[in-house]
C-alpha cells in the first residue's frame, strides 16, 4: 500500500516522463514531497503558471512527447488557463494535474478552490476530479491516453490533497480501455479513392496543407506525394515545414497575411485537397467566396472538423500520415504544366518583401537567420513578429518551428523557447518576439538563467503593439488608441510628430537582460545582425536579448480586410 503521492510520481515514471513543470503550493506540495527523493525527473520551476504551461507546450511541440504541468489548487490552476487553451487550439498532448482542496471542502469556497474542471472542460480534450483513490492510478493512465492519441490534447487532471494522502495499491495499468473513446486508426480506401479520381480529373489542382501533417510527422511523405503527382502546395501558418519552404511547388501560406501566390491560388483552383486544417476564418477570409471554384477534399483526424466551417465534397477521417501512405499507393504524376506555371508566375512576379523600409527589417535579420543557422528551433510570439516569421523563415526539413496558430496567445514565445531548449539540449533555440509580448513573460529570465540555457531572444522593438497599430492606421484613420508602448501620462494624448516627441522607451531590454544576469545588444542598422548574432553565440550559460530597434511603423503585407476575399488583398501602403 502506498500513498496516492506516490503512484502519481509512479504513473510519471511508467509514463516515461523525464521533465516536469511544476509550481508548488498547499494543495500539492504532498506531491512535490513525493518527488524530492527521485532523480529520474527533472523538474522544471518557471516563475508564472503561465509560463510553466508555455514551457511544457513548448517541450512537447518539440519533442513530440507529452508536455507534463504540475500546479496547486486556485489561482495555480487558473493560472494555466491560457496555456491549456493554446494548446487545445493546436493538438498539443499535456498532461496537468492540479492539486485542489480536500473532498470535504470542495463546494465550500474554501481558500484557493475554484472548479477548475468546470472551467476548463470547454478549452481541452478532458478534465477530470478525482474521487477516489482506487480510481487514481487508472485515471492517471487514461489521461496520458487521451493526451497523446487522436487528435493530440491538453488534458486536466484535478486531485483533491485527501485523495493525494490516501493509501491504495501500488499497481499501475498496463493497458487503457475506454468506452466511447476509440480514436481512428485506419483509412477508408473507398474514399481514398474517390479522392484520388477526383484529383486525376483536376485541371487546377492545390494541396492545402495544415498543422496536422506536421502533427504527424507525415512531413516525408507529403514531399513525396506533391514529387509524384506535381500539385502545387500552399500552407497555414501550422502547416508550414510539412514541405521544405524551398521546394519549387511551395507557394507560400494562405490567409488574412497570406503570400498572393497562395491566396490566388486558392481562387483559382479547381480542386482544393486539405490536409490537417480545420479552416479557421484566418485562413478562409469571405466563406463564401473561398475556393468557390473547387471540389473540397479534406482530410482530418478529428471528424467534428470536417464541414465544420467549409462543407466539402469529400471527407476523409484519418490521421494524416496514414492517408498520405494509402494516396500514395494510387496517385501518379497529373499533367498540369499550365497551372503549375501560372501559379509559379505569381510567385515570382508577386514575391513579398521590405524593402519600402530603410534601415534594420524583419526580413533582413530573419534572412540572417536562415543563412547562418542550420538547424535551429524557432519560436514565435503572435502579433506582426509572429507573421514576418511566417513570412520570411525558411524551414527545411531540420528545422523546427513552433507558434500559438489557433488561440494567437502573446506572452508564447519565450517560455515554449525554454521547453524546447529543454527538451532539445543540442540544439539552437531562437525565439522571435515583439516588444509587447517580451514582457508578457520577461520573468522567464530568471528561468533561464538559472537553467543556463543558450537562448537567443530577438526582439523586434518598434514601440507599439504593432499588430493592433496597423489595423488603427489602415481602418481607424491613425488614432493609435492604446497602442504605443512608449506613451506617458505627460504625453499630448493625440500626439502626431511620433518620432520627434515620444520619450524613452520602458523598459531597456539590454539592461533588464543583465539585471538578470543574461545578455543584452542593441542594434539599429543592417550591418550590426552579424556582430549580434556572434556576441549570442558565445554565451553558452545564459540566454541573449538581440533588441532589433526596427521602423515604428513597419507594416505586415500583403493583408485581406476582414470580410474580404483571400484574392483582394493590400499589397503595400
Amino acid at each position: 500500500m502506498v500513498k496516492g503521492t506516490e503512484i502519481i510520481v509512479k504513473a510519471l515514471k511508467e509514463e516515461g516522463v523525464d521533465t516536469l513543470f511544476a509550481y508548488p503550493g498547499g494543495q500539492a506540495v504532498d506531491i512535490f514531497d513525493a518527488l524530492y527523493d527521485q532523480n529520474d525527473i527533472e523538474i522544471i520551476l518557471p516563475r508564472h503558471e503561465q509560463a510553466l504551461i508555455h514551457a511544457a507546450d513548448g517541450y512537447a511541440r518539440s519533442t513530440g512527447k507529452v508536455g507534463v504541468c504540475l500546479v496547486t489548487s486556485g489561482p495555480g490552476a487558473t493560472n494555466l488557463v491560457t496555456g491549456i487553451a493554446t494548446a487545445n487550439y493546436d493538438s498539443v498532448p499535456l498532461v496537468c494535474i492540479t492539486g485542489q482542496v480536500p473532498l470535504g471542502l470542495m463546494g465550500n469556497d474554501a481558500f484557493q478552490e475554484v472548479d477548475i474542471v468546470g472551467i476548463t472542460n470547454s478549452i481541452c480534450k478532458y478534465a477530470v476530479t478525482v474521487r477516489t483513490r482506487e480510481e487514481l492510478p487508472k485515471i492517471l493512465k487514461e489521461a496520458f491516453y487521451i493526451a497523446r492519441t487522436g487528435r493530440p490534447g491538453p488534458v486536466v487532471v484535478d486531485i483533491p490533497k485527501d485523495i493525494q494522502q490516501a493509501m491504495g495499491s501500488n499497481e499501475y495499468p498496463t493497458e487503457v480501455n475506454i468506452r466511447g473513446y476509440k480514436p481512428n486508426d485506419s483509412v477508408h480506401v473507398g474514399q481514398i479513392k474517390k479522392a484520388v479520381s477526383m484529383l486525376k480529373k483536376a485541371k487546377k489542382p492545390l494541396f492545402l496543407i495544415g498543422g496536422g501533417v506536421n502533427i504527424s510527422g507525415a512531413n516525408e511523405e507529403m514531399k513525396k506525394l506533391v514529387d509524384v503527382t506535381g500539385v502545387p502546395v500552399i500552407t497555414t501558418i501550422m502547416g508550414k515545414g510539412a514541405i521544405p519552404t524551398s521546394h519549387e511547388l511551395y507557394m507560400g501560406n494562405i490567409g488574412i497575411h497570406g503570400s498572393y501566390a497562395a491566396n490566388h491560388a486558392v481562387a483559382e483552383c479547381d480542386l482544393l485537397f486539405s490536409i490537417g486544417t480545420r479552416f479557421n476564418d484566418r485562413i478562409t477570409g469571405k466563406i463564401s467566396e473561398f475556393a468557390k471554384n473547387a471540389k473540397i477534399v479534406h482530410i482530418d483526424i478529428d471528424s467534428a472538423s470536417i464541414s465544420k466551417n467549409i462543407v466539402v465534397d469529400i471527407p476523409i477521417v484519418a490521421d494524416a500520415k496514414m492517408a498520405i501512405e494509402k494516396l500514395l499507393e494510387y496517385v501518379t504524376e497529373l499533367k498540369i504544366d499550365k497551372w503549375v506555371e501560372q501559379v509559379k508566375g505569381w510567385k515570382r512576379d508577386y514575391p513579398i518583401h521590405m524593402n519600402q523600409y530603410d534601415g534594420l527589417t524583419p526580413e533582413k535579420v530573419i534572412q540572417y537567420i536562415n543563412e547562418n543557422f542550420t538547424h535551429p528551433i524557432i519560436t514565435t510570439d503572435v502579433g506582426q513578429n509572429q507573421l514576418w516569421a511566417t513570412q520570411y523563415m525558411e524551414l527545411e526539413s531540420n528545422r523546427q518551428f513552433l507558434t500559438s496558430g489557433g488561440l494567437g496567445t502573446m506572452g508564447y514565445g519565450f517560455p515554449a523557447a525554454i521547453g524546447a531548449q529543454l527538451g532539445n539540449p543540442e540544439r539552437t533555440v531562437i525565439a522571435i518576439s515583439g516588444d509587447g509580448g517580451m514582457q508578457m513573460n520577461i520573468q522567464e529570465l530568471a528561468t533561464a538563467v538559472v537553467l543556463e540555457l543558450p537562448l537567443i531572444l530577438v526582439v523586434f522593438n518598434n514601440g507599439y503593439l504593432g499588430n493592433v497599430r496597423q489595423w488603427q492606421e489602415l481602418f481607424y484613420n491613425k488614432r493609435y488608441s492604446s497602442t504605443c508602448l512608449r506613451y506617458r501620462k505627460s504625453c499630448e494624448r493625440n500626439c502626431k510628430d511620433r518620432d520627434k516627441c515620444c520619450p524613452k522607451y520602458t523598459p531597456d531590454f539590454v539592461k533588464l537582460a543583465e539585471s538578470y544576469d543574461a545578455y543584452g545588444i542593441r542594434i539599429t542598422k543592417e550591418e550590426e545582425i552579424a556582430k549580434a548574432f556572434a556576441y549570442a553565440k558565445e554565451h553558452k550559460n545564459a540566454p541573449t536579448i538581440i533588441e532589433c530597434v526596427i521602423p515604428r511603423e513597419a507594416n505586415v503585407f500583403p493583408m485581406v480586410p476582414t470580410g474580404k476575399p483571400l484574392n483582394e488583398m493590400i499589397m503595400d501602403c
